[in-house]
């Protein structure tokens, strides 16, 4: 079909576009200026879109079922640095409730120059499609796709195609998936993007991929036979192109905090040239032991300076280019380089890998007792390549580990896999098996954590005629409502434990609060102070995703100016913030602080809430734990292994001497500890339930709601459900 478009204005098309792949009709319907105006775009936008298709009865797998894209207000804008994100939102696979999963490139950016606000799929084609949004010619086709598996092989097949037709390589974006997608519950969601500053084989420029990796997005994509999105456009020209309100104050925005990231990224994290992956050497630091080691059981290890962002910044990295993922951002922290594949059928092979991201260098380094840092690229690669999630594939292998560890499962079991710690051609073998579905156990694996636990517990009663050891198993595999962790050991923060359990709710997931490194410098005393920060920084990272921003030039460089705070949270780099809120009020008219700004996002956050109520019912607090293993050591030898610490620990909880703690059996300490532990975990999520205006069960009350705006735009059923459930 064709279509036509307005000027950007405020950052808005004020159009979005729905796509139902039954029928193969397109519509382009305008955005609500009321929905765009409460819910402003990417997550939260995605979730309205979501609510309003979905009931509780709704499955992942039916064609009802929504897939999502969504960027913000303030994506694509080059004035600003980090304004590179979309936001992909559907019913998850993988936990059954609702799932978002945050990525850069160009995509969110292009869609919006090509016309649209957001792009809702629904419906399911009869065959392998290619969805084409031409900004150009202002056409919208769903176009027959080749049955390509492999990522990368799709990646060549499509910009070939489109190079063909005249276009430019700069001219064209697109989203794929690959053929782990259709055999798992965790496929990822590849984003392709040109970057012209690399060079390869005397060629200027090659696409580089961000991933949509957590919730599985990428598997309903697949199961709606959709293997690729294209968007071709180009960056707006002329004076003030975004359409800003005070194109003056968004420029001098930009131009301050650019200025913040260029003086202070090379003097403190060196984004620049480690990426995310120098935070390793932080969370490795033998005074917090948060770095995750062999499925969570170790927090340190001296061998992870051999996986450090330092160790690939000196001989992994290309740091040729601008190594930024969107034009405008100076923290250039889209680190990658090349590797020569030692696996599979591409064995030989030199290949470019983005990345290792930190969870993904925590999740394939130390997490499995792997410290070659060409081992955790390969890894990457064949994931992405695979399209299936580095963090979930990682994260079970290492709970698998630890049941071959602990007895649970033998070679036989795991079909001649040896998965012990370290074993590299193991796990690269496994991934291959898992992505294709090729044996029972792979396709076990591919299901997803808790189908895992379940297929494990079978394994061993049939074996051994032993009791059903699930509630053992569920004490190490490492999850929250399905979603496996992030790759934080939290023993030491119990903000990121509250996090994890309760704050976040598409799973174990840091995006939502990442409290742990300014937890472990101390940021939050008192329980009020951690159940107040599971509430504001909430409130700012998902913002963020809410307008299309990166989180990382707020989040991972802090403004000196911050330090002269004498009042709130120095933490949360107000300095820094102010330049957002110049930002946001120079592109949409508005004179609003940050905290204003932000507490906006209470309206997505009690929605995301709401769907979860719609799926759990009376029982959506329960979900709201983690994993013994998250909150301390689940056996003698591991409270041993920080004995000092964990001695030191008991006798400040129980007011006890040295002398009198090291008299207690060893096993009656570790009980006493975890048992505390226990009790404060839930005294800080009931505490952050009240901070919420949820009741006891995680309930949010009608009143809350309403307070919020939000009572309006649910449907009827989460309004009656609601009111049943919240007492």
């Amino acid at each position: 079909m064709t279509y036509t478009t307005a000027k950007l204005t405020r950052g808005y098309t004020n159009t979005m576009v729905s796509i139902d792949l039954g029928t193969r009709t397109v519509a382009t319907p305008e955005l609500a200026p009321e929905v765009r105006d409460y819910f402003l775009g990417g997550r939260a936008l995605g979730l309205y879109l979501l609510h309003r298709r979905v009931t509780s009865r709704t499955k992942p797998s039916d064609p009802a079922n929504p897939l999502i894209f969504s960027p913000g207000p303030l994506a694509g804008i080059p004035q600003f640095p980090g304004t590179s994100k979309c936001m992909a939102v559907s019913l998850s696979p993988l936990t059954g409730v609702a799932g978002v999963s945050n990525f850069g490139g160009h995509f969110g950016a292009y869609l919006k120059y090509a016309g649209f606000d957001a792009l809702e799929i629904t419906g399911k084609a009869p065959t392998d499609v290619m969805i084409v949004i031409d900004g150009f010619n202002r056409t919208i086709a769903v176009v027959d796709a080749p049955a390509i598996g492999e990522v990368f092989d799709l990646e060549r097949a499509i910009i070939e195609r489109f190079t063909r037709e005249g276009r430019e390589r700069k001219q064209i974006v697109f989203l794929s998936t690959g053929v782990g997608a259709s055999h798992t519950t965790y496929g990822c969601i590849n984003s392709h993007y040109f970057d012209p500053t690399k060079h390869v084989d005397g060629t200027k420029g090659f696409f580089r991929t961000k991933q949509a990796g957590r919730t599985g997005l990428g598997t309903v994509m697949i199961d709606k036979k959709v293997r690729a999105v294209v968007v071709l456009a180009e960056f707006p020209h002329g004076e003030n192109p975004y359409g800003a309100a005070d194109w003056e104050k968004v420029k001098h925005a930009g131009t301050e905090l650019g200025k913040v990231v260029r003086e202070v990224d090379p003097q403190s994290l060196k984004m620049y040239r480690k990426g995310s992956a120098g935070l390793i050497a932080f969370m490795n630091k033998e005074e917090y032991q948060s770095l995750p080691v062999h499925n969570y059981q170790l927090g340190s290890d001296p061998r992870a300076e051999q996986i450090t962002g330092k160790y690939y910044a000196d001989h992994l990295f290309d740091h040729r280019g601008m190594d930024g993922c969107f034009p405008g951002c100076n923290l250039r922290c889209t680190k990658g380089g090349w590797v020569t594949l030692r696996f599979g059928e591409h064995k030989g092979k030199r290949v470019w890998v983005d990345g290792p991201e930190y969870e993904t260098a925590a999740g394939f380094g130390s997490n499995l007792g792997m410290w070659n840092a060409e081992f955790i690229m390969e890894a990457n690669w064949h994931c992405d390549n695979y399209g299936i999630d580095t963090i979930t594939v990682a994260v079970m292998i290492a709970f698998l580990m630890e049941c071959f560890q602990r007895g649970y499962l033998t070679v036989d079991d795991t079909e001649g896999l040896e998965l012990t710690w370290g074993n590299e051609e193991a796990v690269l073998s496994f991934i291959r098996r898992i992505a294709l579905g090729e044996t029972e156990f792979a396709r076990a694996a591919g299901q997803g954590m808790l189908p895992l636990v379940d297929w494990v517990a079978a394994r061993f009663t049939s074996r051994t005629g032993q009791a059903d050891p699930r509630p053992e198993l569920r004490r190490f595999a490492m999850q929250t409502k399905g979603l496996p962790f992030s790759l934080y050991r939290t023993h030491r923060s119990l903000s990121m434990q509250g996090s994890y359990a309760a704050a976040s709710d598409i799973g174990a997931h840091h995006a939502a609060a990442w409290l742990i490194k300014v937890d472990l410098l101390g940021a939050f005393p008192t329980r009020e102070d951690k159940a107040r920060a599971l509430v504001t920084y909430p409130r700012v990272r998902l913002g963020n995703d809410n307008l299309g921003l990166c989180k990382l030039p707020w989040v991972d460089v802090f403004n000196p100016l911050s330090e002269k705070t004498t009042s709130g949270d120095k933490f949360i780099n107000p300095a820094s913030q102010e330049l957002y809120a110049q930002f946001y009020n120079g592109m949409l008219g508005t004179a609003m602080t940050w905290e204003q700004i932000f507490a906006q996002t209470d309206r997505d956050i009690n929605l995301q809430r709401v769907m979860n109520v719609m799926v759990y019912g009376a029982e959506t607090g329960c979900h709201d734990w983690i994993p013994e293993r998250a909150i301390g050591p689940t056996d003698d030898e591991l409270y041993a292994a920080e004995g000092a610490y964990n001695d030191a620990e008991v006798g400040r909880l129980f007011g006890k001497t040295a002398e009198e703690v090291a008299a207690m059996p060893i096993t009656a300490r570790r009980e006493a500890l975890m048992g505390r532990r226990r009790e404060e975990l839930a005294a800080l999520i009931r505490t952050y339930y009240r901070h919420r205006g949820w009741n006891a069960a995680g309930i949010p009350a009608p009143a809350t709601l309403k307070a919020v705006g939000l009572w309006a735009f649910l449907t009827d059923e989460a309004r009656e459900t609601i009111t049943a459930l919240a007492g």
